[in-house]
């Protein structure tokens, strides 16, 4: 029960965390790039790589947000209609949310470790779950397909303006994930390590031994730190663009099979339809596994060693 509050509380998070990035968008570009659209929509080929902006008011929304709330509280209603009667016998959706809740602790455990995990599950599992379902709500006929656009000389129409539009296909969403991801690894990095041990873990390699030796396996340590560092900054990039870049284009694919040939535009995006299931699927494991590795690479052992000092102890004093 503890770790489903956790679970709605992140998810609410994710929710909000992608308003502040994608309002950073002014109306005036947003005009601009419509207008752009719609002067060469007979040379487009392919989906905007932005999302339609509209606003309420003084408040400023895009469609990605919209289908980002929408796979929030759907998650959020699942959630507490899980929870609503715990039974000590789970059934029905209570026992489908503990298996999926407990087979992913049991993976992320195998990642982080028994002491790590404890602390940085609840994330790991909201990112998993929170991206997949983004993912295939994003696949629903209409979302990305239907909306505003033109007919080119030859008779095909092309969107310029999807009315939804998926919620990782839009890179502000991605980038705002991976940056909540890199704070965290930051707070989750000196809370096991320090100041300090943190310093030590990159750019020290133990004990480096003596004399002429000593200083020229210091400077190879350091100059590896220097790089540890550079691809420690450029993981929020790598991550962000490696979802965005595989939801976008899967989008284009669906969208270029439906116009091909317009009269067999029913079928022959169902092949690539049920691989992008799978892309989705894959996706957001991998974005979830990568995070963690991440996570384990700089806190794990310490984490462990910790858990078996204090192991050591307690026994000793066991009578």
């Amino acid at each position: 029960m503890r770790f489903i509050k956790t679970f709605l509380v992140a998810l609410l998070l994710f929710a909000a965390v992608t308003f502040p990035v994608l309002a950073a968008e002014t109306h005036a570009s947003a005009a601009t790039h419509n207008e752009a659209a719609a002067e060469h929509s007979a040379e487009h080929h392919g989906l905007p790589p932005s999302a339609p902006v509209f606003n309420l008011g003084p408040i400023q929304f895009t469609s990605s947000m919209v289908v980002t709330w929408s796979v929030a509280l759907l998650l959020i209603l699942v959630a507490q209609m899980a929870t609503r009667n715990i039974q000590l016998v789970p059934s029905g959706l209570q026992n489908f949310v503990e298996w999926l809740v407990e087979g992913m602790y049991g993976f992320f455990e195998e990642v982080l470790g028994a002491d790590l995990v404890k602390k940085s599950f609840w994330f790991f599992c909201t990112l998993f779950v929170f991206i997949l379902f983004t993912n295939w709500f994003g696949l629903i006929p209409g979302v990305g397909t239907v909306g505003y656009g033109s007919m080119d000389a030859a008779g095909h129409f092309h969107l310029a303006k999807p009315l939804l539009r998926g919620g990782n296909a839009d890179l502000n969403m991605t980038l705002a994930m991976s940056l909540t991801f890199f704070f965290l690894w930051v707070v989750w990095s000196l809370q096991s390590l320090g100041i300090g041990g943190a310093l030590k873990h990159i750019f020290s390699g133990g004990d480096n031994g003596n004399g002429v030796m000593a200083l020229f396996m210091a400077a190879i340590f350091l100059f590896v730190g220097v790089i540890e560092v550079i691809s420690i900054t450029f993981r929020p990039v790598s991550l962000s663009f490696r979802l965005y870049g595989n939801i976008f284009a899967g989008e284009n694919i669906l969208e270029a099979m439906m116009t091909l040939v317009p009269w067999l535009g029913w079928i022959l995006p169902l092949p690539f339809y049920f691989l992008e299931l799978l892309v989705g699927l894959v996706q957001a494991l991998v974005f979830a596994l990568l995070t963690s590795v991440f996570t384990a690479l700089m806190c794990a052992h310490h984490d462990e060693g910790h858990g078996h000092d204090k192991e050591h102890k307690h026994g000793a004093h066991a009578p």
